[in-house]
């Protein structure tokens, strides 16, 4: 029968994971650090996948395909849940995961009284998706890379209680206004604080995420912190 199927686009496929993990039926399976359609009957056409890719690597068709079978589907995400739940993702350390911790957590000592505030993974805007639970009801936090150096208090001040999304638009050399427009609209963000160096070229972060708020069609509360290269704050 010609139905409506996806597509995935190898080339394009940064390996991520993140649609192999949205895909609730199992039908996608990452094989050689690329993500794959296993099998046509366990594809529902509804697309959970589409908008958790990063990359644009997944679109609908039309073609030849075997009818959804969910049963099938449903059966095959039970046997893999039975065999220990492993990562879909070719490569974990771009695979999308919230990182759960405690409020009474307390630090080891080897970790020096210092805990981490991270909550979730991937932080590069580049490897982040367009869509994931984390960022439902979530204070967003935009950091240019080199924030995080100069303040030692930066998990404290700045990460905890927040999503966290880093980049550095000179080196990286690409436009982070689309991806970020897409991250608001798409899911329900609450508030972004962005966080930058003095330095002119840290400039790009802050007008990226000007243009994102504008895009996305969103009024969001917004504001930007300013880091001098010793670690003051500047305003």
């Amino acid at each position: 029968m010609k139905r409506r199927i996806i597509e995935i686009d190898e080339e394009k496929c940064n390996g991520c994971g993140a649609c192999a993990e949205a895909c609730h039926e199992g039908a996608i399976a990452m094989v050689n650090g690329k993500a794959r359609l296993t099998r046509d009957d366990y594809c529902d056409g509804l697309g959970d996948c589409l908008p958790a890719c990063p990359a644009g690597a997944i679109r609908f068709v039309e073609r030849e395909a075997a009818p959804y079978d969910k049963a099938a589907a449903e059966a095959n995400v039970a046997a893999k849940r039975a065999a220990g739940g492993k990562l879909p993702c070719g490569c974990p350390g771009t695979f999308s995961r919230e990182i759960r911790r405690e409020a009474s957590e307390v630090p080891t000592p080897r970790e020096s009284g210092v805990v981490s505030r991270l909550s979730q993974w991937p932080v590069q805007i580049k490897l982040a998706p367009l869509r994931a639970p984390y960022f439902d009801g979530a204070k967003l936090l935009v950091a240019a890379d080199c924030t995080a150096f100069a303040r030692a208090d930066f998990h404290e001040r700045f990460i905890k209680g927040r999503v966290t999304l880093a980049g550095c638009p000179k080196l990286d050399g690409v436009d982070y206004a689309e991806k970020l427009a897409e991250i608001i609209k798409n899911n329900d963000i609450k508030s972004v604080t962005v966080v930058r160096m003095e330095v002119p070229c840290c400039g790009g972060i802050e007008d990226a995420v000007k243009r994102a708020l504008n895009a996305s069609g969103k009024f969001l509360p917004w504001n930007v912190v300013t880091v001098a290269v010793d670690g003051e704050i500047l305003d």
